[in-house]
């Protein structure tokens, strides 16, 4: 591990782009903690802690803590992200989008401009339902106010400032992707998610040493963890291998072809994109909400929507599994595969070349993604089901069951299932693989060991 740091800091070109994605990510991190101007910072203290085992205490989470402190970058990337998947979705149904996407470059600059005007809008609604519902939440123990004066100078402030960190926030990754290494936006939900984890850590021993929270619980919470963790691992490398034929061609003097190969399918084609789409999906009732008046049937849904409930949990499982598929159709083309196979030669074994080639393919392509697609439901909603309500039967030297313990462990204020959950797990697992093989292909592109190789490869002198 030691050899390939060394390694990867001796390439000038990769090293800047490791200096400069870390230098935008510190600069991140500055920006989580300049306070949006007229919030009372001891009121949002309260209402954080009360906020954290709700659908506010996951989006805080994607945010790096920036959302409970009402900061300059509390929207994080959510109006991006969600801007990303409207463009997606209207590319499949309004043709002029279409025919940008297959313009190649020139396509991309105008749609990821389009995504930007339309993350403009959405971080300015988001801001003014946040301003909106920080000066109608005045039930706040002691009776401190969150805002220290209401009214439309407050809005437009608290509009202009988050929105404007919103913006800098896309700029920041956008510069990340192109200039730095890995995704630009994955990495800043990645950075703010780590920053959370060494506190939660020590809150919980904290609660183990004072007697707050037994042993059992914390066993349980590590094994809990490091099944997620292996289970992470092992689907996002599994595949399913169609081997790939290629008939033989004489060309003068020389044949070609006549070798055989194999077209690697991911399991989970869309990584951890899905799991954020849903999210942030999952986040626009609670927002429009703060712009309605309050009670009534809004209330009522924002409820149902909480972190944990029912409603929640089969919405959030059922958005998953649709851009699981959806992703997957937008990055991988059986068709194009097909074609392309059969202008070089190539066909697979028992199957006829063009249509049938692509047909096969999207057939095993979709039963794959089921399989991804679950596994990512799963890990996203297995911890909360299983601190909220698993049953199960007494255990005897313990003098309790853990349908007592698991209940104690959410309410009495361990408050880590964020972190320690599937969701967190699966981004932070996820971000951090795609970068590592991203730094892999770089430094074996140049001749270097991987931090997966344990020699070095070295290339053949002229």
């Amino acid at each position: 591990m030691v050899e390939s740091l060394r390694n990867l800091f001796a390439v000038a070109d990769l090293r800047n782009r490791v200096l400069f994605t870390l230098g935008l990510l510190a600069i991140y991190r500055v920006g989580i903690f300049i306070p949006t101007p007229g919030v009372n910072p001891e009121a949002l203290e309260v209402l954080a802690q009360q906020a954290q085992n709700t659908m506010l205490g996951l989006y805080n989470m994607f945010t790096g803590g920036a959302l409970a402190r009402v900061t300059i970058f509390a929207l994080g990337v959510m109006p991006y992200i969600s801007a990303s998947i409207i463009l997606q979705l209207l590319t499949v149904v309004w043709p002029y989008l279409e025919r940008l996407s297959k313009e190649g470059e020139l396509g991309r600059r105008k749609i990821t401009q389009y995504t930007r005007y339309l993350t403009l809008v959405l971080a300015a609604v988001q801001s003014m339902g946040i301003a909106i519902w920080l000066e109608r939440n005045t039930d706040i123990p002691g009776g401190l106010p969150l805002v220290y004066d209401p009214g439309w100078g407050f809005r437009l402030g608290a509009v202009l400032t988050l929105t404007t960190g919103t913006m800098f926030i896309m700029w920041l990754g956008e510069q990340i992707t192109e200039r730095g290494i890995g995704n630009g936006m994955s990495l800043i939900i990645f950075a703010g998610i780590v920053v959370g984890l060494p506190s939660a850590a020590i809150a919980t021993f904290d609660q183990m040493r004072t007697g707050q929270m037994s042993l059992l619980i914390v066993a349980f919470l590590v094994l809990l963890m490091v099944l997620v963790i292996a289970a992470i691992i092992y689907v996002e490398r599994a595949h399913r291998r169609i081997t790939v034929q290629y008939a033989k061609r004489v060309v003068g003097r020389r044949q070609y072809g006549g070798s055989s190969t194999h077209i690697p399918l991911k399991v989970n084609t869309g990584g951890v994109i899905p799991v954020i789409f849903a999210s942030s999906i999952l986040t626009f009732p609670g927002t429009f909400a703060g712009v309605l008046q309050a009670g009534g049937w809004a209330d009522a849904v924002v409820r149902q929507l909480q972190y944990g409930m029912p409603l929640y949990n089969l919405l959030y499982v059922t958005l998953i599994i649709f851009f699981a598929y959806f992703y997957t159709a937008i990055i991988f083309n059986p068709d194009d595969v097909a074609e392309n196979m059969r202008k070089y030669g190539g066909f697979i074994p028992g199957i006829r070349p063009g249509k049938r080639t692509a047909e096969y393919i999207d057939t095993i392509l979709a039963r794959i993604t089921l399989v991804g697609a679950v596994y990512l439901s799963l890990v996203a909603i297995l911890p909360e089901f299983l601190l909220t309500g698993f049953k199960v039967a007494p255990i005897p030297f313990i003098g309790e069951s853990l349908d007592a313990l698991l209940p104690r462990f959410v309410t009495e204020g361990l408050n880590v299932q964020f972190f320690f959950g599937g969701t967190s797990l699966l981004i932070v697992v996820g971000v951090a693989m795609d970068t590592v093989n991203q730094v892999e292909s770089q430094l074996i592109m140049r001749h270097y060991d991987g931090f997966m190789k344990k020699t070095r490869i070295r290339g053949r002198r002229g």
